[in-house]
């Protein structure tokens, strides 16, 4: 096996060891003595109860991959990004939209199919622009574990 296989496979261990924490966790929060009755339909959880499912799911997760930072000398940031795929990004992206319509002055009432050529083009590059700031201020920003020195006011 070579080292970019090796790394993939422990990579793939790590990432079922945290899915499979994540659903320990969120079974203990239904099971007999957890704080959801084991036989409540899914259908009628309030929201403080599926908050509690998503904590449980999302801290048993975030533990796991911690440790594997720890045991890997990894940056803790970084192993919760990769482990995460495309989330990260999908959430950077996710907060540029209220700011994407008014920014590219593009009439979004119109189908997509039916813009010029220029139009999608100056979409796209307002996108890519307003994305990359939103990653920078992702990347480059306080994060979920780092504190100290920033490179620009948060």
């Amino acid at each position: 096996m070579g080292p970019e296989s090796e790394l993939t496979a422990r990579e793939g261990e790590w990432q079922r060891r945290a899915t499979a924490a994540a659903i320990a966790a969120a079974r203990r929060v239904v099971m007999r003595d957890g704080l959801i009755r084991a036989n409540t339909p899914i259908s009628r959880l309030p929201d403080v109860e599926w908050g509690w499912i998503v904590a449980a799911v999302i801290f048993a997760w975030i533990s796991v991959r911690a440790e594997q930072a720890t045991a890997e000398g990894l940056d803790v940031e970084r192993a919760f990004r990769e482990g995460a795929d495309g989330a990260w990004d999908a959430g950077a992206i996710a907060a540029i939209l209220p700011q994407l319509a008014d920014t590219a002055g593009i009439d979004t009432s119109v189908p997509l199919s039916e813009w010029p050529r220029e139009t999608m083009v100056h979409f796209l590059v307002t996108a890519l622009g307003l994305a990359r700031k939103a990653m920078a201020a992702r990347d480059h920003g306080p994060g979920i574990t780092r504190k100290g020195d920033m490179p620009f006011p948060v």
